[in-house]
């Protein structure tokens, strides 16, 4: 594919660059400024969090979470025909493209909500959320074919900590604009987050332009075809039958998909917890995850480096027993200092568990299939269905108990199962070649 060690590099540079350009999404839509700006404009002027949606009346944080839920159910069921018809046309780009364009321009979007149309508020917010998730299906798919088994760690580590960086000199950005509204000409602070919104999408959209200027269009000479429907679902049917025979990846998708509960849930909900049970202000909740932030960039590459010496599998176990203490530990949190703390913690493994998860199915992939992304739909997929059980607990159990804090308790179950799976897959640490016998 690559004529040479240049160009590979050039590819492989604009591919980990599309973590740049779309983490904004996740950091400022999704983890700060969003729900603390959702929280304060749904807030009737009594203090009462009760909201009409559509005539249903409910939490505004539930209907934040049920939101979530949505969107990923929405993906979830689309994903597989979309990678099946990208891989058997050869519309990997195109396809990535559309979700993108569609993610950027729903986060424009939101620029127009201000509280009262809150049903445009949560559909602009469910449509990003679409477009990042439906992005990343192929953009993940492109990571076996643009390097070689042994670069997948630390690319896919590269990856993350761009995201990582980027979204942090936004939301840096962002958070002076809220703050200091005046020195940017700007009527006040809920202006000021509207217009992160705005700057947000334009980021998206306009970074993206490095990668899809570089990644091959198709890559493996696939030609479009009279039936690409029919052919999408034959190709998933396809991959599935070889999937239900790989006994690693039958061990190692069920405790992928249990631990994801958990990380996904807390990168969503976790401003809104902070917002909620701790009563702190937008400025000390987006300085918490700025933390997350700079942490994670060093955690992914820790745990590359730990899955060298020591195996994916030990890296990934220590990550989810971390994870599991983090859990307990969010239901005594009361005081700011507690919840900084907290958060290094999670940033340490957030950044490291998401990086080491994708790269670790990346090998678990036959190497003589050309169906990439067929094969990450499932990967995708699994993750997806994991993010919509994940918030739509939270959600359910929130609305029966009236406490976020029972409700990040309650996932720690889920990294326990996904721990006990984990015990249960054998990876081996350098002969990749009989990744499938075991």
């Amino acid at each position: 594919m690559f004529q040479s060690s240049l160009q590979k590099r050039r590819v492989q540079n604009g591919w980990a660059m599309y973590d740049w350009a779309n983490s904004v999404y996740s950091l400022v839509i999704t983890s700060t400024i969003f729900p603390v700006y959702y929280n304060s404009v749904t807030k009737s002027a009594e203090g009462s969090d009760l909201v009409d949606f559509f005539g249903f009346e409910m939490i505004n944080t539930v209907l934040y979470s049920y939101s979530i839920s949505f969107s990923f159910l929405l993906i979830a069921l689309i994903s597989p025909l979309l990678s099946g018809i990208a891989d058997t046309g050869g519309k990997k780009l195109e396809f990535m493209k559309f979700f993108c364009y569609l993610g950027s321009i729903s986060c424009i979007g939101l620029f127009f909500f201000e509280g009262d149309n809150l049903e445009w508020g949560i559909l602009c917010s469910v449509m990003a959320s679409v477009g990042y998730a439906g992005s990343i299906v192929f953009y993940n798919a492109y990571l076996p074919e643009i390097s070689e088994e042994n670069e997948y760690d630390l690319l896919s580590a590269k990856g993350f900590s761009l995201g990582y960086i980027g979204s942090v000199i936004l939301l840096v950005v962002n958070l002076m604009m809220i703050q200091k509204p005046e020195w940017f000409f700007i009527a006040d602070d809920g202006v000021a987050a509207r217009l992160s919104f705005l700057v947000t999408g334009l980021w998206w959209a306009g970074f993206a332009q490095i990668t899809f200027r570089v990644l091959p269009k198709n890559p493996f000479g696939k030609r479009i075809t009279t039936q690409i429907l029919y052919k999408g679902y034959n190709e998933i049917r396809s991959v599935w039958n070889e999937v239900k025979k790989m006994k690693v990846m039958n061990k190692f998708l069920p405790a992928f998909f249990f631990y994801s509960m958990g990380v996904q849930t807390v990168m969503y909900l976790a401003a809104s917890f902070g917002d909620k049970e701790l009563g702190l202000p937008g400025d000390q909740l987006i300085l918490t995850v700025l933390i997350i932030q700079f942490v994670a960039i060093g955690g992914s590459y820790f745990f590359a480096y730990l899955s060298k010496k020591f195996g994916n599998k030990v890296s990934l176990m220590i990550m989810v027993f971390i994870w599991i203490v983090i859990c307990g530990a969010a239901y005594f949190v009361y005081s700011l200092y507690e919840f900084y703390a907290l958060a290094f913690v999670v940033g340490l493994v957030m950044g490291g568990i998401q990086s080491l998860s994708r790269s670790t199915f990346s090998k678990l992939i036959p190497k003589t299939t050309t169906d990439h992304a067929s094969y990450f739909s499932f990967y995708d997929v699994t993750e997806k269905l994991a993010i919509v059980i994940g918030t739509f607990s939270y959600g359910v159990i929130e609305q029966l108990t009236g406490s976020m804090r029972n409700s990040s308790l309650s996932l720690g179950i889920f990294f326990i199962v996904g721990l006990g799976f984990l015990t249960l897959v054998t990876i081996p640490k350098s002969d990749l070649s009989t990744k499938n016998a075991n």
